[in-house]
């Protein structure tokens, strides 16, 4: 992705789009800002191995967020490109999931050296994984032939992240006590996170009401639960209370980490507009 000169896209901008390219978007953004998150473990992982396995897994979501933006500016028909949705929209204009911009560590580690743990990170992308796994498998019957075609090509690329995450989280839970209760806590955290991603929004609904080009995400819960608690009690691990607040990032409402997240992201393209120059 090669970022245009262009003025930021606020969340005004979204009101000017029709539901189906907002879905693109929210779609996509999930996809984006979870590939942001785990390519930040480059270099990082615990095993050589498990350093490329989560760098391919942030190229393939990469793949999957470059087509949806594409689709996003056929049908938002307004000349963009998926770098415009990508880098040159502001923080209240992305429509993803709040579980996707949270840091990959606990929620008290705030020092550089705790920035990376890997429990939160095989939690957070076995739960991701697990719900895309069936939602893209939904998609696959969407009146949007373009959508049933990526959905067609993403449900295989979700299926395999389910099944490495869920290896992970499985030996990370019933391995040492140390990595129990390292994930036992990551759980905890996350868990309340994943309450977002059941809840039928009016874009959810307009999608699926009219021409059925998206699926109303409450009916995937059922699934979902069915397929990550049975590898939590694999895990011997404790199921936690999914109570409490429910976050609204695909409402553009966001935690304090996604500005910093975007900065880092969207700063090279912004500071050097402009087409590409090959050397």
């Amino acid at each position: 992705m090669t970022g245009a000169a262009r003025m930021p896209l606020t969340a005004q901008t979204l009101q000017t789009m029709p539901a189906p390219a907002q879905y693109m978007l929210h779609l996509g953004d999930n996809a984006l800002i979870m590939a942001q998150r785990l390519g930040q473990w480059c270099g990082h992982g615990p095993l050589l191995e498990e350093d490329i396995s989560l760098t391919n897994t942030a190229l393939d979501l990469l793949g999957q967020a470059r087509l949806l933006y594409t689709r996003a500016g056929e049908l938002h028909d307004q000349g963009l490109t998926e770098d415009d949705y990508a880098y040159w929209r502001d923080e209240f204009a992305f429509l993803n999931w709040t579980l996707c911009e949270l840091p990959n560590a606990p929620a008290a580690a705030g020092t550089v050296a705790q920035d990376r743990d890997y429990a939160t990170t095989i939690v957070r992308i076995a739960m991701y994984s697990a719900l895309m796994m069936h939602l893209w498998q939904a998609l696959q019957h969407s009146t949007d032939a373009q959508l049933a075609g990526i959905a067609a090509k993403s449900v295989k690329e979700a299926r395999y992240h389910w099944q490495h995450a869920r290896m992970w989280l499985v030996r990370l839970g019933d391995g040492t006590p140390e990595s129990h209760t390292k994930t036992q806590s990551a759980l905890a955290q996350l868990l309340p996170y994943m309450q977002e991603c059941f809840v039928d929004s009016d874009l959810d609904r307009a999608v699926t009401r009219d021409a059925a080009v998206g699926v109303l995400p409450s009916t995937l819960r059922s699934a979902w639960l069915s397929d990550v608690q049975d590898a939590c009690a694999e895990a011997t691990l404790e199921w936690p209370s999914e109570q409490g607040f429910v976050s609204r990032g695909k409402l553009g409402q966001h935690s304090e980490h996604m500005g910093f997240l975007l900065a880092e992201m969207q700063a090279v393209t912004r500071a050097h507009p402009g087409p590409a120059v090959v050397w």
